[in-house]
C-alpha cells in the first residue's frame, strides 16, 4: 500500500515496486481512507509519505501500529527532508526505514524486496509457530486421554475391589463437577475435581477382605481399620507430579473430615479442610446413602438430601451445601436416570 497525496509521486513509487517479480502495490492518496482500507485489507508493506493533508505520516504509522494485523508489517517512512526529530518521531511511532524525496527508483525497489523478505519470514515463523502449538496441543490431548482413561480404569477398579459395579465413582464425579460448576470453581479446577473424586477410596485396596466385604456392622476394631483407608490413599497418591493426582490425593486424605472438627483422620475443621475434600464429601456421602451396601439398604434420594442438608454446619461445609441444594435438579435427574436403569436390568 502506498499512501500519498501526490498523485504523480504515488503512480511512480507503485509502478516501481509493481516492477519487482511477484508484487503489485495499492495506492491511496487520502490517509483517511487508506487506513480504512487497511482495516480491512492486509498489505504486507506500507509506504507512507510524512507531509500530507488530514493526518502527517506520523499519525498514520501510530494508527496502524495500533491494529493487531500490523503490528509486525513493515513501515518505510518518505519524506522531502527527514530532520532528526521527525526521524525520531516516526521510529517511536514505529516506522521500520525511511526513504528520501526524490526517491532513488534503486534504493527503493532494494529496501522493497528486502523488507517484504522480512515480512515472508514473520509470516513463515507465525505459521510454524502456529503448526508447533497445533502439535503440541494434540500432543496434550493425547496425554490428557491416557490419564483419564488409566485414572478411570482404576477407579472401577477399586469399586469392584469394594464389592460394587464402579458406578459409585462415577456419580461421585459427576456431583462434584456439578457441585464445583455451581461454586464458580471455573472448567479446569471442575475438571480436575471430576478426574480426582473417583479416586478418593483408592486407599482400600489395602483393606483386608474380612473387613471390605462383612455383611454386617464393623466392630470398633474393624472400623479403625477400615478408617486407615485414608491413609493409605494419600501414601498411594502422595509425592504426585501432575495436578490432578495431586489433588486426588488430597481428597483421598480429607474426604472423610467434618466441617465442625469431629472427622477423621486429622479432625481438621472448617477452611483447614481442603475445598476439593469439602466436595466429595457431600458427594460420597450423598451417593452412599442411595445405594445398596451389604450392611444396609438404600435410602430413597429425598431422605438421603434431607440428610445432606440436616448436617449443613456440622459434617458438611455450609457453603458446599448451599451449592448442592442449587443444582440438586440435576442431581435428582441423574439419580433418577441411574435407578431407572437399575429398574430395568431387575426386570
Amino acid at each position: 500500500m502506498v499512501i500519498d497525496d501526490s498523485r504523480s509521486s504515488a503512480a511512480a513509487i507503485a509502478n516501481k515496486i509493481d516492477e519487482i517479480p511477484g508484487l503489485s502495490s495499492a495506492v491511496c492518496l487520502d490517509p483517511e481512507v487508506a487506513l480504512r482500507e487497511c482495516e480491512h485489507d492486509q498489505f504486507d508493506l506500507v509506504l507512507v509519505d510524512y507531509i500530507m493533508p488530514k493526518l502527517d505520516g506520523v499519525e498514520v504509522l501510530k494508527t496502524l501500529r495500533s491494529l493487531e494485523a500490523y503490528r509486525l508489517v513493515p513501515i518505510i517512512m518518505i519524506a522531502s527532508t527527514i530532520g532528526r526529530d521527525v526521524k525520531l518521531q516516526a521510529i517511536q511511532a514505529g516506522a521500520t526505514d525511511f526513504l528520501s524525496k526524490p526517491v532513488d527508483w534503486v534504493e527503493l525497489q532494494a529496501r522493497v524486496r528486502n523488507l517484504v523478505a522480512l515480512r515472508q519470514a514473520q509470516i513463515e515463523l507465525a505459521d510454524r509457530a502456529r503448526q508447533l502449538c497445533a502439535e503440541v496441543a494434540t500432543a496434550t490431548a493425547r496425554l490428557v486421554a491416557r490419564e483419564e482413561e488409566i485414572i478411570w480404569r482404576l477407579a472401577r477398579a477399586i469399586e469392584f475391589r469394594d464389592g460394587t459395579t464402579g458406578e459409585h465413582v462415577s456419580r461421585v464425579a459427576a456431583i462434584c463437577r456439578l457441585i464445583s460448576d455451581q461454586m464458580g470453581l471455573g472448567p479446569e479446577r471442575g475438571r480436575i475435581l471430576y478426574l480426582a473424586a473417583p479416586l478418593h477410596d483408592i486407599g482400600k485396596i489395602g483393606i483386608s477382605d474380612t473387613v471390605l466385604q462383612k455383611p454386617g456392622r464393623l466392630t470398633p476394631e474393624e472400623m479403625n481399620l477400615m478408617r486407615r483407608h485414608v491413609e493409605f490413599g494419600a501414601q498411594i497418591l502422595g509425592d504426585a507430579t501432575t495436578e490432578v493426582v495431586r489433588v486426588a490425593a488430597s481428597v483421598a486424605a480429607t474426604h472423610h473430615e467434618k466441617w465442625d472438627g469431629s472427622g477423621y483422620p486429622a479432625g481438621l475443621s472448617g477452611d483447614a479442610i481442603p475445598l476439593e475434600g469439602r466436595i466429595t464429601a457431600i458427594a460420597d456421602v450423598f451417593d452412599a446413602l442411595c445405594s445398596e451396601r451389604p450392611y444396609k439398604a438404600a435410602w430413597p434420594i429425598e431422605k438421603a438430601f434431607a440428610e445432606i442438608v440436616s448436617c449443613s454446619g456440622s459434617h458438611f461445609d455450609p457453603a458446599c451445601v448451599d451449592a448442592f441444594v442449587a443444582c440438586w435438579p440435576q442431581i435428582r435427574s441423574l439419580m433418577g436416570s441411574v435407578a431407572a436403569c437399575e429398574a430395568t436390568a431387575a426386570a
